[in-house]
This record gives C-alpha cells, sequence and structure tokens, in this order.
C-alpha cells in the first residue's frame, strides 16, 4: 500500500516539476529568447535576467542545473569606484545546432557554442567553442573532437540487445541483471 501511495506522490511531483520547468521556458521564449527544433529541457534550466540575448539552435539538450549569464554583477561594484562609474558587463549567447549542454554547466556573457558540440558537466564557459569539440572544467577547456569522444564512447560501448531500446521497463531488467560490475580506474592528475 505505501508503495503505491509513493509512486502516486512521485507522479504528482513529477508532473507539478514538468509544468514549472515548460512555464519557465515558456516565458523566457516570451521575453524574446530564440529557440530552435526539437529543444530537449529535461529538468530546471536558469536562463538568467536577459533571456532575449539567448539563441538556441536545433536538436539542442541542456541538462539540468544550466545557468545562462548574460550579465556580470562585478559591474555593480566597479560603478561605485571612480573613474568605472560607467561599467557594464552584459553579452549575448548562442548554441548552434546539435549540441549537448552537461549538468549544472554555467556559459557567460559572449559565448558562441558552434554546431556538434559537447560541454562537460558542471563545466564553466567563457570562451566560445568551435564547431565539432568537446569542452571541459572550470575554466572549460578543450578536450577533443567531437569524433574523438565518440571512438571513445563506441569503445567503452555497452553490449546490449538494441530493440529493447522500445520497451524501457524490459532495458531497465536487462541492464540491472546484465551490465558488468566494472569502473574506472583512479588516476593521477598532469
Amino acid at each position: 500500500m505505501m508503495n503505491l501511495i509513493f509512486r502516486i506522490l512521485l507522479k504528482i511531483h513529477s508532473i507539478y516539476h514538468n509544468l514549472l520547468n515548460k512555464a519557465s521556458l515558456e516565458a523566457a521564449k516570451y521575453q524574446g529568447m530564440k529557440v530552435g527544433k526539437n529543444f530537449n529541457m529535461p529538468d530546471k534550466i536558469y536562463f538568467g535576467t536577459e533571456p532575449y540575448l539567448i539563441e538556441i539552435g536545433n536538436d539542442v539538450s541542456i541538462a539540468g542545473g544550466v545557468r545562462f549569464v548574460n550579465h556580470g554583477g562585478t559591474a555593480n561594484l566597479l560603478k561605485k569606484i571612480p573613474g568605472y562609474e560607467d561599467a557594464r558587463i552584459v553579452g549575448r549567447i548562442k548554441i548552434g545546432n546539435n549540441c549537448m549542454l552537461g549538468l549544472n554547466s554555467v556559459i557567460m556573457q559572449d559565448v558562441q557554442v558552434g554546431n556538434n558540440c559537447i560541454l562537460g558537466a558542471n563545466s564553466v564557459l567563457s570562451q566560445s567553442m568551435p564547431d565539432n569539440t568537446v569542452f571541459i572544467g572550470n575554466p572549460a577547456q578543450f578536450l577533443c573532437t567531437v569524433e574523438d569522444y565518440g571512438d571513445i564512447v563506441l569503445k567503452n560501448n555497452p553490449s546490449y540487445p538494441r530493440e529493447l531500446e522500445t520497451d524501457k521497463k524490459k532495458l531497465d531488467q536487462y541492464l540491472k541483471e546484465n551490465i558488468p560490475h566494472k569502473y574506472k580506474k583512479a588516476r593521477r592528475i598532469k
């Protein structure tokens, strides 16, 4: 009985959460943010106070907790110092087509993400990313090309019957029972 109650509560929470995310997206678009086709935002994203300065291309996925920063609050401090009264930090952000922005990453003003780019989780992007690149870190730096990353993913590809991808319950059960218990080894930072 308790299991049923918990499942119902989680479903209500999920519906509520999805409505808030949709409202956040629609409010940003209403304020002038441009969003292309097939935009995927499964969790809360912070579009900042100037969403009209954000442009997102087609086939873009943005993970939860991502923040767009179109202005710098440090200018408020500078404006109080003689000679810097006119200091302002504000700029546009543009995300190209077929991009993935990782969990909790931050995109700063005056940054353009090219097409076919991946930004790693928890990265702070303060420079533009050329097409077909993967950036990670704080500050975010070039890691490799998308093709190199694809080769790494294929090399470590989990083996399971791909037809299971059409049935989430069967796929989950298969993965639970068959994915090996292998873990990445620790490595020294250079």
